[in-house]
């Protein structure tokens, strides 16, 4: 047998060592019959010099037909001239199939023909079973043995390619973790497995996947009369927790492919809305999708769908609303606002746009737009009226997904606005986020360093908290609109809104409301002790051209 030592040229030693310390090696001649093999290889594969030697290359390889047709694609590809590199399925002599990563490299004659080749390779197969381990666990809810998340939207799109129509059911157990509280002395999964083998007897034959800790898909062909006989089901079924049966109640959304929508992720969305339906009803319930729910669907789909070409071609307009501070008597902040008007869409308002743009990844493109205008503003104003500021609203996913705070800063330096002109509102949601992501926190923390200010804006809103009061950097509140519209008629909400603005103040923290529509509320809101106001009867959103003239 000629090892590979004897086919490299002895002035390269170390490459000869080198070659056949770390890879298998296996030379064969212009017809493709093995000539040299080296022990790595004979190691690996099992087979033995007298057995090898003489044998065809495509003998090496698995026998099924895309192991052979791997092979034919690596050999013609030598006979030109070109070496191939990539995933091998081989054969071992006992018949066993293994995977290498295969460098093949021809040796051409003067005249172009191929005279001999040489394999490298090297022994893959533990990371390809572990690979398929993992891809079968990602396949596997290992607690009810259900289909994954991940393998239902791969089923699912399957069915789409092959369009069979389908009903998309969302299903979700009501008071889950109260329930499972009850389940005194039983395994914490008892519950899940239970409901999930309920599933399996009522929707036999038919994919089901555990999407979330108690929801669950199911697809069906069948319609709603069949889905909805399974409460009827849990009911003559029902899971006992000792000898008493336990009072499940299930909500459920069903949306059709392809009546309803066409995506999986389309499909989803409408199911989980619909679900979410039945809940505030009161939960218990098993419907299909509305058509109100359909209408609002089919509009968050065309916004998805038209806003990247809004944005490439500037049709994204920038207003802005003012600010009175009550002790100087003067405008003090300009509040940025992204509109957007289409011919078919009408006018798309920040609340529907934002959620979108942060579902498709377009909030840092659109943060960024509205960031450049506001700044360009600011510049114009401090020239014109003195300094008024300019306020724009952020999300938390521009903050967790890029460097925000080099962003900003490079905004401002290009178009020369001072940092000091430029204040960032972030909600109740963002900054209870950003108590848990540190980076956040730090970028906060250097942006105010360099003189941008911070508002913490939908105040009262559901996630107020001490804790991110005293240790992100606020300077500033904006109490919730919401908030004004009970303002005059509700001794308690005069309460609230008068504790909110002590509170603030008490924390050293200048405190604003918004949403003023008339002067009896600026009035009140005057006498409770606010900062600021912002509003309709301060003034409505205008172009900065309005403001500039």
């Amino acid at each position: 047998m000629t090892t590979l030592r004897e086919q490299i040229d002895p002035d390269m030693p170390d490459i000869r060592r080198s070659l056949d310390h770390y890879y298998m090696v296996t030379r064969t001649d212009a017809e493709g019959l093995v000539i040299s093999v080296n022990k790595n290889f004979l190691n690996v594969s099992n087979w033995t010099p007298k057995r090898i030697l003489g044998k065809t290359i495509w003998q090496m390889f698995d026998e099924n037909e895309e192991a052979q047709d791997a092979i034919h694609v690596i050999w013609e590809q030598l006979k030109e001239g070109k070496t191939w590199f990539g995933t091998a399925q081989k054969l071992k002599r006992t018949g066993e199939t293994y995977y290498t990563n295969l460098l093949a490299v021809p040796s051409m004659s003067e005249d172009g023909m191929l005279e001999s080749t040489m394999f490298l390779e090297l022994d893959i197969t533990e990371e390809v079973h572990l690979k398929e381990r993992l891809e079968q666990i990602a396949f596997i809810d290992v607690e009810t043995g259900l289909m994954s998340r991940h393998k239902l939207e791969v089923l699912v799109n399957e069915m789409i390619k092959d369009e069979k129509s389908f009903s998309f059911v969302y299903l979700s157990i009501d008071h889950y973790y109260t329930l499972k509280e009850l389940q005194a002395g039983t395994a914490e999964t008892e519950l899940t497995q239970a409901f999930a083998n309920r599933l399996k007897r009522y929707f036999q034959d038919n994919p089901i996947a555990r999407v979330g800790g108690s929801q669950f898909v199911i697809l069906t062909p069948f319609g709603d009369w069949y889905v909805q006989g399974f409460l009827e089901f849990l009911e003559q079924q029902p899971i006992y927790v000792g000898n008493e049966a336990l009072p499940l109640s299930i909500s459920g959304g069903i949306a059709r492919y392809p009546e309803d929508q066409k995506s999986f992720v389309n499909l989803l969305e409408a199911s989980a809305m619909t679900l979410e339906e039945v809940r505030q009803q009161g939960g218990g319930k098993i419907v299909s999708l509305s058509a109100s729910s359909h209408k609002v669907l089919d509009r968050r789909s065309l916004i998805n769908r038209k806003l990247l070409t809004a944005l490439d071609h500037n049709r994204l307009q920038v207003v802005y609303q003012p600010q009175y501070d009550i002790a100087s008597d003067k405008i003090s902040v300009y509040e940025a606002l992204v509109r957007w008007e289409d011919d078919e869409l009408g006018t798309v308002t920040p609340d529907e746009l934002i959620p979108i743009a942060e579902a498709n990844g377009l909030i840092a493109n659109i943060g960024a737009y509205v960031m450049t205008e506001a700044a360009q503003l600011a510049v114009k104003l401090d020239r014109k009226k003195g300094s008024p500021h300019v306020s724009v609203n952020t999300s938390v996913r521009e903050f967790s997904n890029n460097p925000m705070k080099d962003n900003i800063l490079g905004i401002l330096q290009e178009t020369s606005c001072r940092p000091g002109q430029l204040e960032l509102e972030i909600t109740e949601k963002f900054a209870f986020q950003a108590e848990e992501e540190q980076s956040i926190i730090q970028q906060m923390k250097e942006l105010q360093d360099a003189g941008v200010e911070f508002i913490l804006d939908d105040f009262g809103t559901g996630y107020a908290s001490f804790r991110y009061m005293q240790h992100l950097p606020i300077s500033k509140v904006k109490i919730d609109k919401v908030y004004m519209n009970s303002l005059l008629s509700h001794p308690k909400t005069q309460q609230l809104v008068e504790g909110m603005i002590q509170f603030s103040k008490s924390m050293g923290l200048y405190t604003i409301a918004e949403g003023v529509e008339h002067k009896a509320q600026y009035d009140l809101l005057k006498t409770m002790g606010i900062d600021a106001v912002q509003g309709y009867y301060i003034g409505a959103p205008v172009p900065a051209e309005k403001l500039i003239k």
